[in-house]
């Protein structure tokens, strides 16, 4: 279940992190009340996950899928640009997640 909750928190931090673009610095109310709900939505749910998994592990994947996840969803959605910089970063987040997870042995 930890692992589910931790999908969950990914979404909620890719949510927030593009939902405080449009929020225009907190100037417009629903995009920032979204933008605040998904910040609890993801610290509530990292929090579930974190119960079993051990901090290192769970915290490193919520930021770096979630880091992902944003850019990725940034470049469909805001039209950023990837670059061949940030997908050899992409690869060293994944890398380094799948690291921490062998060696966990969860």
């Amino acid at each position: 279940m930890a692992w589910a909750y931790l999908a969950i928190a990914v979404v909620f931090e890719i949510a927030f992190a593009l939902g405080t673009n449009a929020t225009r610095g907190f100037t417009r109310l629903w995009p920032s009340v979204f933008t605040l709900a998904a910040a609890a939505g993801g610290i509530y749910t990292l929090g579930l996950a974190l119960k079993t998994l051990d901090v290192s592990l769970g915290y490193t994947i919520w930021t770096g899928l979630g880091s992902i996840g944003t850019v990725v969803l940034g470049a469909l959605l805001y039209k950023e640009r990837i670059t061949l910089p940030k997908l050899v970063s992409f690869a060293a987040i994944i890398a380094g997640a799948v690291t921490l997870k062998l060696a966990s042995g969860l």
